[in-house]
């Protein structure tokens, strides 16, 4: 088994921000959480990376609970839980590949890291996954120079950098336009088909968790309310998970491309590489 979550619960106050999460994941795969804002998602994935400590409940990996660790122990395990957030926290001005060699700051000295002494295998692996992103010509430019959706894959080259065991997305492309989402979902979902890694995303659209991922957990305040495969969430599980009414529609939430993708047409900029990127990935 590669984990096992028993009756994890974090409590703010008499509030219950995640309640008796309880499932297991019997091998590496794509999982989707979804759920409206507020329904513990984020919290989840936190205590899990071990940003946020549990109110209860145990979370096994390798026999071991991984909620409990302490000082190196927890500092390793971090390394091998890479997450990925929402606005995509690199340092905007600096160069895009020291930015994913930071992945690395669990496992390189103080002044190493400080002084930007970063070994030359270092350097190239780190060129080699911006490649792999399709973004390796980004390297020697500014963070912030880049477009949205080329952030969020250098972010997602610094979670690649640590190695990790699981990938944490939280809200990965809730800031981004539905072109450079795609983008950065065919390339979560590519990480864990070719390396074998679990990737664990909290999602706000349903077209996008039945595309990409291979489960989808459904929260509603601070509970699992749905678990299954992505042909089991229907409209009607929908709404129990996001408490909706008959009017609720997924038309609101859809995250599809084919309509923005003739409107790209601004060749050499950002924006214009990633819709060419996106086009690429859905060809393939």
């Amino acid at each position: 088994m590669l984990m096992e979550v028993r009756g994890v619960t974090r409590l703010f106050g008499q509030t219950r921000a995640v309640d008796n999460a309880t499932f297991t994941v019997e091998r590496p795969m794509m999982i989707g959480i979804i759920g409206r804002s507020g329904a513990g998602k984020s919290t989840f994935l936190r205590m899990m990376n071990r940003l946020t400590d549990a109110s209860d409940g145990q979370l096994i990996v390798d026999g071991r609970d991984v909620l409990a660790l302490k000082g190196a122990d927890k500092r390793a395990w971090q390394s091998q839980c890479a997450m990925i957030f929402q606005q995509f926290n690199l340092v905007p001005r600096m160069d895009v590949v020291s930015n994913v060699l930071h992945g690395l700051l669990n496992r390189r000295g103080t002044l190493q890291t400080l002084f930007s002494l970063w070994p030359r295998e270092d350097i190239h692996r780190a060129i080699d996954i911006l490649a792999r992103l399709g973004i390796a010509e980004q390297a020697g430019k500014r963070a912030e120079a880049l477009s949205g959706g080329q952030q969020q894959r250098v972010a997602i080259a610094r979670a690649l950098m640590q190695d990790p065991k699981f990938i944490l997305a939280d809200e990965p492309i809730a800031s981004l336009d539905p072109m450079n989402a795609q983008v950065v979902m065919q390339a979560l979902r590519d990480i864990h088909e070719e390396d074998g890694r679990t990737v664990i995303a909290n999602l706000h659209t349903l077209d996008t968790a039945r595309r990409y991922c291979d489960r989808v957990i459904g929260m509603r305040a601070g509970r699992i309310v749905f678990d299954g495969a992505p042909a089991q969430l229907t409209t009607s599980a929908a709404r129990e998970i996001y408490g909706a009414d008959a009017s609720f529609s997924e038309a609101a939430t859809s995250t599809s491309i084919e309509a923005l993708a003739a409107h790209d047409t601004d060749g050499g900029t950002p924006e214009a590489a990633d819709a060419a990127y996106a086009q690429k990935l859905l060809a393939d």
